[in-house]
């Protein structure tokens, strides 16, 4: 009996002593009367004899379901291990075969959560089970890890580059008379990741094998090997995004070798930059998102795979952003630095939405501020160009007195960066101190009423930047014609330049910029410039022409003498006026036409009156030109070929 209260049974003689004392009990039970003593006795009996009974049962139920379960592995086992003696991918031999396969690893994992979930007391054989489930659940993992790779691997679609044809902008691709190739062409004209419909998306995997990757994912993942799941995953399309930046001819540069480029070299890599960040953002990583989507949606896993396989792709994009970023201002650079300023502005909603939140903020900032510094970079290139304006100097007059290639380029510039109106003064509107008061010199902006009939400016936060480029280059075109030593050159080099200002404001969308007020006023301008010229070269050739000093003193009668001196001292001037300004040049057609009309209007009528008023006193040697003469000679002037006249007299 102590021993039975002691526990102390072993399992051999365990059913002996239960006979035995069921056998004691019955005795008690037979008797009578009980002692006190031997009552307690029989209700002890009873209750150890009922909890060894339990206890028994239990053994037995325990080493049943051991047995079941071990049997259970022992069939899984073989089943896999029957796979892992084939080394042929098992998806290659068909749906069948993937479906049992993975029905025998998802087996394995049950079991090993009902073995960790039971109660089992037989500890020792629980943990060895358990031990021969994992060893069997990790050669499972090992080959799913190996099919899911190679699925991935072999289900690649390859996008060929003349499948992703983009232009910088869609104007180029209309003057060109092209049009957008594939579906995914259109993609660049959208605007985020969420507003941009399924055209923008390609398949990056064969649609029909994502249902067996999901699966694999998701049991790879409820079994514990996420990481591997994740990092089989992460590997093969890093290398994919890797070549979808070389489809976008996008090599890899360390900054240094990107601040070492020659212009040449660099510009052109630039705008395949420009380019292919549009397209890889819009197209492949957009692609690239949905595909992690679909394949690790359902285990929230679908984010950081994203991040870790695009990270290495995007940042290369970016360090070249940045390099760019760190090199040189010079003025040329100005169009880059807005293009990519522009296209980066514009794929910002698409990167705050492929890496949202905690997990991609790391992207989210390196792109925030490379955007950042290209917008500095704009405003130290503009303060730059408008320096470069003023600094531009001349040892030598510019022949001719034409159009100067420092007006010419300055004009196209400013043309050219109305195109980009809307960022600069986005840029340009809080930074006023250093863009504009340095050189802004007309800060009145052309905005009007329309009572006052002026043409409202279209960019009003622009327009102070570009009065004062056109102020400091219309002050250093000053300091220019001061190499002239001919007055009269120095007013046609003035009205050459600031009537080519002046149309190519009104004939462009600079107008906008500078409104018609100041078209008006350079019209003014160049007009002045025209009468000063006359002045400059006619008035004292006209002064031969003069009646004043003609008639003898006392006598009223024609100086003959005086006459014919005056007639030959003009004819002199106007050879050499001829000589001279036949070399001159006025690249303007119609402004050249109206100066010649205006001097012909002026000269030939004035020879014609002051000849015919005199005729009586001059004989045909007297007079070496006609009227006619001088008006075709005249239609000779501005051509930039210098001539002579003829030297005899007419007889």
């Amino acid at each position: 009996m102590d021993d039975l209260e002691s526990g102390a049974l072993d399992s051999e003689g365990e059913g002996n002593l239960i006979a035995a004392a069921q056998q004691i009990a019955r005795a008690l039970v037979s008797k009578r009367e009980l002692t006190d003593e031997e009552r307690k006795a029989l209700v002890h009996l009873r209750a150890q004899l009922s909890t060894i009974t339990v206890d028994s049962e239990k053994k037995k139920k325990n080493i049943e379901e051991v047995a079941g379960r071990e049997e259970h592995l022992n069939v899984i086992h073989e089943k896999i291990m029957r796979w892992e003696n084939d080394h042929s991918m098992i998806w290659d031999l068909g749906q069948d075969e993937a479906f049992q396969y993975l029905n025998a690893v998802d087996e394995t994992r049950k079991l090993i959560e009902r073995l960790e979930n039971s109660c089992l007391d037989m500890l020792v054989e629980k943990d060895e089970m358990l031990r021969n489930a994992h060893d069997v659940l990790q050669t499972a993992m090992v080959r799913l890890e190996d099919e899911f790779k190679h699925m991935l691997l072999q289900n690649r679609r390859s996008v060929e580059p003349e499948h992703t044809s983009f232009r910088s902008s869609e104007e180029d691709a209309a003057e060109e008379g092209s049009t957008f190739s594939s579906s995914f062409d259109d993609s660049l004209r959208r605007d985020s990741f969420n507003r941009t419909s399924e055209e923008s998306i390609i398949d990056l995997i064969h649609p029909e094998i994502l249902p067996d990757l999901r699966c694999i994912a998701n049991l790879m993942c409820n079994s514990g090997y996420a990481h591997e799941c994740s990092q089989a995953y992460v590997g093969l399309r890093r290398d994919a995004l890797d070549e979808c930046l070389f489809i976008v001819e996008m090599e890899k540069h360390c900054i240094e070798d990107v601040l070492r480029m020659e212009w040449a070299t660099l510009n052109f890599k630039i705008k395949k930059w420009v380019r292919a960040i549009r397209v890889f953002v819009r197209v492949y990583l957009a692609s690239e998102r949905w595909l992690s989507d679909q394949i690790f949606g359902e285990v929230s896993l679908n984010l950081s795979c994203f991040i870790e396989a695009s990270k290495a792709a995007i940042l290369q994009l970016l360090n070249f952003g940045e390099a760019i970023s760190i090199g040189s201002k010079e003025p040329e650079k100005l169009f880059c630095f807005l293009e990519m300023y522009e296209v980066m502005s514009k794929l910002l909603p698409d990167i705050n939405e492929l890496y949202p939140d905690n997990a991609g903020s790391f992207i989210r900032i390196q792109y925030n501020e490379l955007l950042q510094r290209l917008g500095n970079c704009i405003r130290m290139t503009f303060v730059e160009f408008k320096k470069a304006i003023a600094s531009n100097a001349s040892a030598t007059a510019f022949p001719g007195g034409g159009v100067h290639h420092l007006t010419r380029y300055v004009m196209n510039y400013m043309k050219n960066l109305v195109d980009y109106g809307e960022t600069l003064e986005l840029l340009l509107s809080d930074h006023g101190g250093e863009g504009s008061n340095s050189f802004c010199h007309e800060t009145n902006s052309p905005i009007e009423d329309e009572k006052s009939g002026v043409s409202g400016c279209g960019f009003p936060k622009l327009a102070p930047h570009f009065h004062g480029i056109s102020s400091v280059l219309e002050s250093n075109l000053n300091e220019k014609s001061n190499l002239y030593r001919d007055a009269a050159l120095q007013h046609i080099f003035l009205m050459n330049n600031v009537h080519y200002m002046a149309e190519k404001v009104k004939n462009s969308e600079l107008r906008l910029v500078f409104g018609d007020d100041w078209i008006r006023k350079h019209n003014g301008k160049f007009q002045q410039h025209a009468l000063s010229y006359e002045r400059s070269t006619w008035s004292s050739i006209l002064s031969f022409l003069r009646e004043e000093g003609l008639h003898s003193s006392g006598s009223g009668s024609i100086s003959q003498t005086l006459l014919r001196e005056r007639l030959r001292n003009f004819s002199l001037a106007f050879e050499e006026v001829y000589k001279a300004q036949t070399a001159w040049v006025i690249p303007d057609v119609q402004l050249r036409e109206d100066l010649r009309i205006s001097t012909s209007l002026k000269i030939v009528q004035a020879y014609r009156t002051f000849v015919g008023r005199h005729s009586g006193h001059l004989s045909d040697r007297h007079i070496k030109y006609t009227a006619d003469d001088l008006e075709n000679f005249i239609l000779d002037l501005f051509e930039g070929s210098p001539k002579s006249l003829p030297n005899p007299y007419r007889r």
